[in-house]
């Protein structure tokens, strides 16, 4: 039996999945003999499973939005008897603490949110003056109330076994007998946060030594289309056509990733990659790519960081002006 049990309910987006391990790490620092538990929705338990640190994912079956408080209350006492301690709360809206609550965690910990009072018994202010960045408010969560981290928090690390590689390259008809550049030209938030896809296009084209894939969801897939034509073939979309699993294997074997300020540019860092990140309407202060690898590139443009979906004042600057030459001028040193 291990000596303590927490459960950890995690984001639904990607990139903050992975910026929580560092958290899971300092738990298991804290608590010799942890058995860690993560609640988290499909989508996203991929990345949980490359994690070392987690025991054991539960699946919530609950969409983006979705209330279904009757669904959360039978969860949450289906919880009730695994002999949990403590229950983590990443997510800030109310529905995320309902089923903790439910399961009558004793301590339920998390950042004061959305009419959360009662849910949780242990609540936290985010501390945005002097924890900029999403990585270090989740640590923050796994001091003792009242404490600091003592150190920064470590650089989250994804693990892909060999095998699992090799099957989905062969199941791919895809071989990295020539340099791989992986290109992530999606961003759920919006396209505010998209680099042009013939800024893309041009690059794939300029990038000879390397054969460019791009990756990323279903939702994807037209901009992968487009960057594939733009750029004569150059740029073969798997865009939609793989698993997250799969996507995280295959830009486990990439030299080089070029992408947006997207849950995959979290992944790709979290792989150790070669990797330039591409920042218009958001910034890199909040959610950086936490990699010794990784380099950002960015316009201090007046207007930018605007963190809007689409563009407010219709020019897109941050990123038209972002051109190929500049991305070929960052990365011009990193050969495969």
């Amino acid at each position: 039996m291990p000596l303590h049990k927490i459960l950890v309910v995690a984001p639904s987006w990607v990139g903050d999945a992975v910026l929580a391990q560092p958290l899971f790490r300092r738990l298991h620092q804290r608590f010799p003999g942890l058995a860690l538990d993560v609640l988290a929705p499909p989508w996203v338990a991929a990345v949980f499973e490359r994690m070392v640190e987690v025991n054991e994912i539960l699946l919530s079956p609950f969409r983006h939005g979705e209330i279904n408080i009757a669904q959360r209350w039978k969860l949450g006492r289906s919880l009730a008897d695994k002999g949990y301690e403590q229950a983590i709360v990443l997510p800030n809206s109310w529905k995320s603490a309902l089923i903790p609550f439910f399961a009558g965690i004793s301590l339920r910990t998390g950042f004061i949110g959305e009419l959360r009072f009662g849910l949780l018994n242990d609540a936290r202010p985010a501390e945005k003056k002097h924890y900029a960045s999403m990585v270090e408010r989740f640590a923050l969560l796994g001091e003792p109330r009242g404490t600091k981290p003592r150190t920064a928090p470590d650089y989250p690390s994804l693990q892909v076994p060999a095998g699992q590689l090799e099957d989905t390259l062969k199941s791919m008809g895809l071989n990295t007998q020539k340099a791989v550049a992986v290109f992530c030209p999606g961003a759920e938030y919006g396209p505010a946060k998209r680099w042009p896809a013939k800024y893309f296009a041009e690059l794939a084209q300029r990038l000879e030594n390397y054969q460019v894939w791009l990756i990323g969801s279903a939702n994807d897939r037209s901009i992968g289309d487009e960057i594939h034509q733009l750029s004569g073939g150059v740029a073969l979309n798997l865009c939609g056509k793989t698993s997250l699993a799969q996507a995280i294997e295959l830009l486990s074997c990439a030299s080089l990733v070029v992408s947006n300020d997207s849950g995959l540019m979290h992944i790709a860092a979290a792989l150790d990659k070669p990797m330039l990140a591409l920042y218009g309407s958001s910034s890199p202060a909040f959610t950086p790519p936490l990699s010794e690898h990784a380099q950002v590139l960015k316009l201090d443009l007046p207007c930018s960081p605007c963190f809007q979906r689409v563009c407010p004042l219709g020019h897109f600057n941050c990123m038209m002006q972002l051109t190929p030459d500049a991305v070929l001028a960052k990365i011009g040193a990193k050969k495969p």
